[in-house]
């Protein structure tokens, strides 16, 4: 499988979307948006920011594990990514998010 986005609607009515490398595996969940033009805004500001290094920061959490988050131009969060046992975990993250996160594979699992 190659690596794609999925849309999805949460429970709430929210949509978010959720960026998975070719192996399946999520790599960066979003925030959640009132509509899904939004989130699709935010798919767009994924495959732009991606490939720029100062667009990611790691961070630890509270019971110490390793996560990033990918940011707008305008600083804003556009996605977080899973916890990590490592600042090494961490950094392969965010090299999956950089090399992937350019797919124009979005798959719609709105409907339903």
């Amino acid at each position: 499988m190659p690596a794609c986005y999925e849309l999805k609607r949460a429970k709430s009515g929210e949509f978010f979307f959720n960026l998975l490398a070719a192996n399946g595996q999520n790599i960066l969940k979003s925030e959640m948006y009132s509509s899904k033009s939004a989130a699709m805004n935010g798919i767009a500001s994924v495959q732009t920011n991606c490939s720029e290094d100062e667009r990611f920061e790691c961070k630890t959490s509270g019971n110490g594990k390793a996560y990033f988050v990918l940011k707008a131009k305008n600083h804003q969060v556009i996605g977080q990514s899973q916890m990590y046992e490592s600042e090494s975990g961490c950094a392969n993250g965010m090299a999956s998010v950089k090399s992937n996160g350019t797919t124009s594979d979005i798959r719609d699992l709105t409907a339903g």
